[in-house]
């Protein structure tokens, strides 16, 4: 599992942001504080505080290519 921080300040933003992860077969959690969502669920991101940076824990042991396509996010 590998975890970084990403900001996801817009709804745009969002949108991009679980259309891209959907293209992987891997599991994707996002933590802000002591809540822990699916990241492909859109209903879960919103129900999260977007205005700080959000951790993204990707449960994948190959994460070249999902590092690649999440760029614009990462803080």
């Amino acid at each position: 599992m590998k975890t970084i921080q990403i900001s996801l300040n817009s709804i745009d933003k969002v949108k991009s942001f679980v259309n891209d992860i959907t293209k992987f077969d891997y599991d994707f959690d996002l933590v802000s504080g002591r809540y822990v969502i699916d990241a492909k669920s859109i209903m879960g991101i919103f129900s999260l505080d977007l205005s700080k940076p959000i951790d993204l824990n990707i449960h994948a042991d190959e994460t070249d290519e999902v590092m690649e396509v999440l760029k614009p996010y990462i803080i």
